[in-house]
């Protein structure tokens, strides 16, 4: 095992380069300590709003993350809450208390879910629309949450975080929409759940991982298996596996792929493909020319009637903002009306049957 202070150090290295400071941090009592947290809400929204959870990897805070994200925007361009809350010292710097790798007495699903329950009641969110992502250490504390507390997440997307091998005994609570992303080169969190840098095993590899989950999730069959081009010389591989579910569940392969929250540089960014994914938009379906089925939809933004216009017979079908689908109709080819008007204001997603999505707006 190496030093702490190599350890520290290593995890310093990977952080990521800063931009602007963009929010004040607030404080929350919770077991007799003030815990510490960022929110961001967006400059237009709707009650009820759905709530995005971003959770820190080992030695991270708050004002690294605010440096890093610029969250405020995230907000305003996705019309969610974003919560940012902060992990204690433990010893070896701010880490969650996940069985297996924590440490302490700490009850930070407590915290978190106490949180939670906080903000929804302050603000108004929507406990319906409740989302978790987190990098490395928060990676391993997303799936904690999704097995622990499935049963009032909507979707969670960790990313380069695993299922510790005291966890994978657990059987979750409930089905959750599941987007695993990893690269095959981090030599911190393994992709074979090793680590070089912490020279030992910290839990399932992500096969093992994505075997939990399909069993979890009511999967069966193949995946299927699709990717991004590679329009960047960075050396990197996006591959998508999509298993078939009762529940939602992907993994993104980074072939090449490190120990990185990867941000729109490359082929792609992580938090678009998240958001993607949390909304149900089929976020990396690439398909030849000739196979795709343009469609044009008016008036966009709509008061409820739209017309849409299709060069070939598809099958769509509409997802809220919480991916749940809505409906789903054949339309021949040509100009098909869809009446919406029984749905509420907010942002949907019409899909067709290859994959291909637009946004559709009602006010």
């Amino acid at each position: 095992m190496k030093p702490i202070r190599q350890i520290i150090l290593i995890f310093s290295l990977l952080l990521l380069s800063c931009t602007t400071l963009r929010a004040q941090t607030e404080t929350f009592e919770w077991q007799g300590v003030m815990r510490q947290y960022n929110m961001h809400i967006p400059a237009q929204h709707a009650d009820c709003m759905p709530v995005m959870f971003f959770l820190h990897g080992l030695g991270d805070n708050l004002t690294h993350l605010e440096q890093e994200f610029n969250f405020t925007q995230l907000a305003d361009d996705f019309g969610w809450a974003i919560v940012l809350p902060q992990a204690l010292n433990l010893g070896i710097g701010n880490m969650w208390n996940v069985p297996g790798i924590g440490s302490g007495n700490v009850d930070d699903e407590g915290f978190i879910m106490t949180l939670l329950d906080t903000l929804t009641v302050r603000h108004n969110l929507n406990p319906d629309s409740v989302f978790f992502t987190g990098f490395s250490m928060g990676g391993f504390m997303t799936h904690m949450l999704a097995i622990k507390q499935g049963n009032r997440i909507t979707a969670c997307a960790p990313v380069s975080g695993l299922i510790t091998t005291p966890l994978a005994s657990l059987t979750p609570v409930a089905p959750v929409r599941m987007l695993h992303i990893h690269g095959t080169n981090d030599n911190v969190v393994g992709y074979n759940g090793s680590s070089i840098v912490f020279g030992s095993k910290l839990g399932l590899s992500v096969d093992e991982i994505i075997n939990y989950w399909q069993n979890a999730n009511g999967c069966s069959g193949e995946p299927q298996i699709d990717s991004l081009p590679d329009t960047h010389n960075d050396g990197l591989r996006f591959v998508r596996y999509s298993y078939n579910c009762d529940t939602d569940l992907q993994h993104l392969k980074v072939i090449g792929g490190t120990h990185t929250w990867y941000f729109s540089g490359h082929d792609v960014g992580y938090l678009q493909i998240i958001h993607d994914f949390f909304t149900g938009d089929n976020f990396l379906s690439i398909f030849e020319d000739h196979d795709r089925v343009p469609i044009r939809i008016t008036p966009n933004p709509t008061d409820g009637v739209i017309s849409v216009e299709s060069e070939h017979s598809t099958e769509v079908t509409l997802f809220d903002m919480h991916g749940r689908m809505i409906l789903q109709r054949h339309l021949d080819a040509g100009v098909s009306q869809l009446d919406l008007r029984h749905l509420p204001s907010g942002i949907y997603t019409l899909r067709t049957q290859i994959g291909e999505t637009m946004k559709v707006i009602i006010n």
